[in-house]
Parts: C-alpha cells; sequence; structure tokens
C-alpha cells in the first residue's frame, strides 16, 4: 500500500479552512511567544531592581545595622 493514498487529498473549501486554521495558530502562538519573552525580561528587571543585603549585628539588646 506503499503508492495508493487511502484518503484523497483535501480540496476546495476543506483546502482553505485548514490552511486558515493554520496561520490561525501560527499567529497565537506567536502572541504567547511574545508574553512568555515580555513576561521573563520583566521578571528580570525585578530581580536586577533588589536591594543589596545589609548586616544586623546584635550585642545584647541593642542591633546595629551595618551597610
Amino acid at each position: 500500500m506503499t503508492g495508493s493514498r487511502s484518503t484523497p487529498k483535501p480540496r476546495g473549501i476543506r483546502r482553505v479552512e485548514r490552511w486558515v486554521v493554520g496561520l490561525a495558530m501560527g499567529v497565537v502562538a506567536f502572541v504567547l511567544e511574545r508574553l512568555v519573552v515580555r513576561g521573563l525580561k520583566a521578571k528580570g528587571e525585578k530581580a536586577a531592581a533588589a536591594p543589596t543585603p545589609t548586616t544586623l549585628t546584635s550585642r545584647g539588646g541593642s542591633v546595629d545595622l551595618d551597610e
């Protein structure tokens, strides 16, 4: 059964329908990818803007903040 096709080649409206569905799925994938990249960039900027860590030294009842 190598030479024959079990289902006929799509014609007319079916062919256009498959083309439109493929195009729409490509657009959706593009939009989702842009949203993910934008979210990752925003998350990276927030992590970079984090304050520098400080050291707290405790001596009995008082606490000193070293910056």
